[in-house]
């Protein structure tokens, strides 16, 4: 079978990490009204300007937020802070969205004293409708300054339909300074590379340059964000981004530098933490699927034979109901296109093998049906063509979900 190479590595838990904030950053949100209750204006400001690398949505509708930071952000580099919106996505709303996004970014650096280009604009939430402009400079306008550090405010406030927040933070130590990368996200639903419904933001107090940060962030945006599905289905308004303050001390990190590795591990696995919590709370699902491929001809391979196991609808209902139905999972990697010897192919529920040698394996039902009882499902497929591996994740198909679905704009 195909070698094992990915690792785990703790990070801190979202109860703990919601509540940090690496040295040099600030946080918050408030209500304005976008939502009924929930905050839904937030805001993350850096006392320098940050080291940066963004990540967006690859939808041939890119929400004006999006449009605006392809615009601007590259004229910098380096961000001083970022301002979002719930509630409402400012997607296809035309021109007038478009001024809309600009005056967000606009009002946000003058409030914190920067310049336009040195803000991150994201906005999500319902598609197709003005954003309520009046309510959203109120709230940039409630901004304090100086700033606050609010976590846990920032991270409510960028929520749409999920049920928790989603935070994780990792401490990494560079020629002995202490650093911290910590990271938020939202996303629920329409979740589906590339990348998701979904906005990241990760923050660090470790010196990196700008050509290690990028590296390092699309690694892990692409083995990471970008290996998650809920529902197939990608948004207009996905972005991720990674910020560097570098008051931590020390001389940069560069791809070359002797920490590099460790540096990338650390942004992947609190990235890899996120990307399980948001397929974990996919719009009204009851359990988080994780799919490992291992063996396969290279990477791509078995990114492409995980992501069809995990986007499989029979596969979700499957698990839902707790069925090892094995055949399903089998189907599922013969029509993924991918290159395969269809003969050495082994599947496992949890520990229970359910399918080897080109039929159904002996296995215990009842252990089988236990292995899909929890909170968390692992399957895993093990091949012999190569060393090529990869992980993806997604959760189960629910009647809640086209309950939300159906009545999302009611």
């Amino acid at each position: 079978m195909g070698k094992r190479l990915l690792t785990e590595t703790p990070v801190i838990s979202a109860e703990k990490a919601v509540k940090m904030l690496p040295q040099g950053f600030y946080a918050g949100g408030v209500h304005v009204g976008i939502k009924r209750k929930r905050r839904d204006v937030g805001w993350i400001v850096s006392e320098v300007p940050a080291v940066s690398a963004a990540v967006y949505t690859q939808n041939a509708y890119p929400a004006a937020p999006i449009v605006v930071m392809r615009e601007t952000f590259g004229q910098s580099g380096r961000l001083s802070g970022v301002i979002v919106n719930s509630g409402n996505a400012n997607a296809l709303t035309g021109e007038a969205g478009l001024a809309d996004a600009y005056a967000m970014q606009r009002a946000f650096a003058e409030r914190i004293g920067v310049r336009p280009q040195e803000v991150a604009v994201a906005s999500t939430g319902v598609i197709g409708v003005r954003l309520p402009m009046e309510r959203v400079l109120s709230g940039i306008a409630a901004v304090p300054v100086p700033p606050e550090k609010d976590p846990e405010a920032f991270a409510e406030a960028i929520l749409t339909t999920d049920t928790t927040v989603k935070a994780a933070a990792q401490a990494v130590t560079v020629d002995g300074k202490e650093g911290l990368i910590v990271g938020f996200a939202k996303g629920s639903g329409m979740i589906r590379p590339n990348m998701a419904t979904m906005l990241a933001f990760l923050l660090t107090d470790l010196a990196v340059d700008e050509a290690a940060l990028t590296r390092a962030f699309r690694d892990a945006v692409r083995r990471t964000f970008n290996r998650v599905s809920v529902d197939t289905d990608a948004s207009t308004n996905d972005m991720a981004l990674v910020m560097a303050s570098g008051l931590a001390g020390g001389a940069p990190i560069t791809a070359d530098h002797p920490a590099y590795e460790t540096f990338a591990e650390a942004l992947f696995q609190v990235s890899r933490a996120l990307a399980r919590s948001i397929a974990g709370d996919g719009e009204g699902a009851t359990k988080l699927i994780e799919v490992a491929v291992f063996g396969a001809r290279d990477e791509q391979a078995a990114e492409t034979l995980a992501m069809a196991v995990v986007e499989s609808p029979l596969v979700k209902t499957a698990v839902y109901g707790e069925d090892p139905n094995w055949g399903r999972i089998v189907a599922a990697l013969g029509k993924s296109g991918a290159a395969f010897d269809p003969g050495g192919v082994r599947v496992a529920l949890g520990d229970v093998v359910v399918f080897a040698d080109g039929a159904a394996a002996a296995f215990d039902e009842a252990a089988a049906k236990a292995a899909l009882s929890g909170r968390e499902v692992k399957i895993t497929v093990e091949l012999t063509d190569g060393d090529g591996e990869a992980t993806a994740w997604g959760c189960d198909l629910t009647e809640g979900y086209v309950k939300i679905n159906a009545l999302y704009r009611t």
